[in-house]
Formats: C-alpha cells, structure tokens, sequence
C-alpha cells in the first residue's frame, strides 16, 4: 500500500544532514568491528590460551550473526519502530563491546562477539534506510555519499587501528573504544532520530515474524561462513566437515528462497528481485563487497608475508586510500545529482577494471612503502562512484515503505559478497603460487646456465663445498617461492579486473533515470 499524499510530503523536524551524521558514526562504529580484531587475533588466542585456528571464530561468530540479524530490521522495526530498533542494537553492540574486552576465556568471546554481531547487525541497514527516508530524492545521493564513507572508509582503517591499539595497548581496548562512541551515539539518536508516519509499528506484529525463514537463513549463513573461513585450511571438499557445511549452505539457501517468495510476512522480501533494477542493484553491490573487502585483505597479506611488514606497517599502506575516500566519496555524491546512476557505474567499474589490471602488472617484491599506498590509492578510488550509483538505482520505482527490506537486503548481499571473495581469493593465491612455483622449479636444472651461474656464485658466497652448495639452493628456492607468491597475488589482480569489466556490462541493463528523479511508487 502506497503512502498517502501528507506521508509523501513527510520531512524531519531535524536537518537531514544531522541525522545521516548520527546514525553514520553508529554504522561506522560497526562495520569498524568488521576488520578492527583482524590483526589482533594471534593476541587474543595467545592471550585465552587458545590456538591460531580456534582464535579465528572470534572473526566467524560475528560475521554469523551479523549476517543473521542483516534481513531482519524490516521486521523488527514493525514490531517496535525502526528509531526503537535502532536505539537498541546500539545498546546490544555496546554492552557486548564491553563483555568482549572483559571475556576471560575463548568460550565466553564467542559468546559475546555473537551478540556484538547480532546488535551489530541492524546498525547498517537501519542507517541507510533512516538516511534515504531523511533526504528527498534530489539529495538522496549525497546522504548515501556519506553512508558510502562509513562503509569503505572503516574497513580501510580497521586494520591499522586494531594494529597500532594491540602493539600500544592492548587487545581488550579494540572492543572497549566502542563503549563511548556507542554512548555518545545512542544520545543522539534519542534526540535527533524519528520515524516517518509510513512506519507502523506494534507489538502485535511480533507474531509475524517468520521463524521458519529465520531458522533456514541461520542454517544458510552459517554453513557458508563456517565453510568459507575453514575450506582452505580442510582442503575444501576433501574434508567430509566442509562438504557438510556446503550441504547445509546450499540446502538452506534452497528451502529459504522457496520460503521467503510465497511467505505472508516474509523476513526477506524476495518478491522485491522482481523489479530489474533492484535485482541487477543487489547483484552488483554483492561484487563491490567482494572486491572492497578482498583488496583490502590482500594487500596487507602481501605485505606482510612477501615484503616483511609488521602489521602496524601493512595497515598504514591503507591509509592513502582512506584518504581518497575522504575527498572523492563527497564529489561522487555531488556527481550523482548531475549524471545517471547506470553511467556513473558504468564509469566506477570500467576504472576498477583498469586499476586492478595496473596492479596485476606492478605488485612486485620490490615494491616500495610509497608505490603499495599509491596502488591502494587507484584500487579505492572508484568505490564511491559504484556504491553511491547502485544504493541509489536500488530505490527506483520502489515504495518508500520498502525503505527497510531495501537497505536490509543490500547490505547482505555486500556482506555476503565480501565473505565469500575474501576466502575465495586467499584460495587462489595458494592454487596459482603453487603452480607458479612449478613452473619456475623446472627452470632450476643444472642443464640452464643462468641458474647454474647463480648456485655456483652463492655457493661460493657461503663457503663452497657441501654445505656452501646446500646453502646456496636452499637461498634460491625461497627466493623461488617469494617470487611464485608474487605471481599468484598478480593473477588475483587480473581475475578482479576481468570481473569489473563484467560489471560493466551489467551496469549498461539499468534502467537510465535522471539525476535527482523521483522514485515513482510501485506495488510490492
């Protein structure tokens, strides 16, 4: 049901841009959560006498739950109001930050970081409907500019954050300097935030709640993260563990979409893949995601196991990136009051294309500090431009009371998208460096006079004789190996090259609105 003409006239008593400031630093505050305990966890696992392995579900648990809880604001904010919603996963993520620093042991941080991703989860979805019901739709594109900020800017940061606390301080304050920014944040929430009148909320509407769709989402969810985060590690399919877990994904994402299309009160308005524009919306935002979320790992992984950088180090490489997101995240916002959405992503993937094919051909071992921030530099340049442009063609021709299940949806699939390319892409580094590495053994017989000339001369370096021989081949197979890793993080490079190129060609079937156009109301 379309709202009436006085709800379509609706504007907050507050200036929209006070509102997208408040609940962008609580969004920032979470999506920050998302990479900040990364380089901590050999910290953490040390710390709660736990291994390496175990230490990692300090990163599953949330992202399970985060992932969970994504879909479902739309839901909640019927029962208890999207302000009322908001308000309390600020309190949740807030009180969990704080369990988190305290915990004592392995068990009792799981439980915990669960909860943290459960209130987490809500945070960016209700943020980015608040800001999009907030602005009418000729500046609807600068609201997503800053809310594009918050989003790319935070996992950028994240790693030399968490970094620079846990060799300064201590791990426990990477979850406690979320206390006052969530204190701080839900004060200004409480004054500043309100519902539109489209927003019907009572508690009648907790009987809604689709607790068959809930339960196959968890399932779906959980199957593919645990999957993702331990494939490599089980050899994939090999481990009887992982193809359970691909069982369980994809049986669950099966009986979900069947659930969800003909549900009464679905937790995941799927009817929604309906409209073109939408679907081909939520379709591109998962491979933003995925390549936001895979460079930035990446690199610092580069990094710190080919050029020997701690993991402060790695992390400040980033910075120059966040810097260009600080200054083009507003003109790509300005720009998408000037231009169609379709063209400036269309412009957004062809320069993402050509960016990781410059780093395809310039990731070496002797890259230097300067050259890896400026590649960073070119790999998150574009971002601003794709992710305003497709959060802003999402909401054409929708209701604005699909406001919620919009934003919720979305943001899932960047989620999604960036957990699968992040393992995704690990793996093929490890596949490619592999064959890189044979290939590069077979130059390395004594019949080939550049390698024969290179033994002999270390060989002699080291002493001559057995042990100077020994040494010598044992100097070049590391070097071997260093150069074979190199080339496998350059072939991961020219995959998400040809990938953006491909997203331009789905970027041309959107539909060519004019900047600033309305989005007409269209029956659900």
């Amino acid at each position: 049901m379309a709202p009436g003409s006085a709800e379509r006239q609706w504007k907050p008593r507050v200036n929209p841009w006070v509102i997208a400031a408040t609940v962008a630093l609580a969004a920032f505050m979470e999506v920050l959560d998302t990479s900040i305990a990364n380089v901590a966890l050999p910290h953490i696992s040390g710390n709660l006498g736990a291994s390496t392995d175990e230490g990692t579900w300090v990163l599953t648990s949330y992202l399970v739950s985060n992932a969970i809880v994504l879909p479902m604001g739309a839901w909640a904010s019927s029962v208890i109001g999207r302000k009322r919603f908001f308000l309390l996963c600020i309190t949740i993520f807030t009180v969990s930050s704080f369990l988190c620093g305290i915990s004592v042991s392995l068990p009792m941080l799981l439980i915990c970081r669960i909860l943290q991703g459960a209130g987490g989860g809500g945070l960016q979805p209700m943020a980015q409907a608040i800001m999009a019901d907030s602005f009418d739709e000729k500046k609807r594109g600068q609201a997503f500019a800053l809310y594009a900020l918050v989003t790319v800017l935070a996992p950028s940061i994240g790693p030399t954050i968490g970094g620079w606390i846990t060799d300064n301080y201590n791990w426990r304050w990477i979850f406690y300097i979320n206390i006052p920014v969530g204190i701080l944040a839900f004060i200004l929430v409480t004054r500043f935030v309100e519902d539109p009148p489209w927003i019907k909320a009572t508690l009648a509407n907790i009987k809604k709640l689709d607790y068959i769709g809930l339960g196959l989402l968890t399932v779906a969810m959980g199957g593919m993260q645990v999957m993702l985060d331990k494939g490599e590690e089980n050899d994939w399919m090999a481990s009887g563990f992982i193809r359970i877990c691909a069982a369980l994904f994809v049986l669950g994402m099966i009986g979900l979409i069947w659930r969800e299309w003909d549900a009464k009160n679905p937790i995941m308005n799927l009817k929604l893949f309906k409209f073109k524009n939408f679907a081909i919306c939520a379709f591109l935002m998962m491979l933003v995601g995925g390549l936001l979320n895979a460079s930035t790992v990446l690199q610092p992984q580069f990094s710190q196991q080919l050029l020997g950088y701690t993991a402060t180090v790695a992390g400040k490489a980033l910075t120059g990136g966040g810097l260009v997101l600080l200054i083009l995240a507003p003109l790509s916002g300005l720009a998408s009051d000037k231009f169609a959405a379709r063209n400036l992503a269309v412009g957004g993937f062809a320069f993402f294309a050509a960016a990781f094919y410059y780093s395809s051909t310039h990731v070496t071992l002797s890259m230097s500090f300067g050259f890896g921030s400026w590649l960073r530099m070119l790999q998150v340049a574009a971002i601003p431009l794709c992710f305003i442009s497709i959060t802003n063609a999402a909401y054409m021709g929708l209701p604005k009371e699909a406001s919620n299940q919009v934003s919720g949806i979305i943001n899932f699939a960047r989620n999604v998208g960036g957990s699968i390319f992040i393992s995704v892409t690990g793996a093929i580094v490890t596949n490619r460096s592999l064959f890189h590495q044979n290939r590069l053994a077979d130059h390395m017989q004594a019949a080939n006079p550049v390698f024969a000339q290179r033994l002999d001369a270390l060989a002699k370096a080291y002493g001559g004789g057995p042990g100077g021989d020994a040494m010598a081949r044992g100097q070049i197979y590391s070097q071997l190996n260093q150069q074979a890793a190199a080339l496998g993080y350059a072939d991961v490079y020219r995959l998400l090259c040809w990938m953006a190129l491909g997203m331009v060609l789905c970027a041309f079937l959107l539909s060519k609105n004019k900047p600033g156009e309305g989005a007409p109301a269209g029956a659900e």
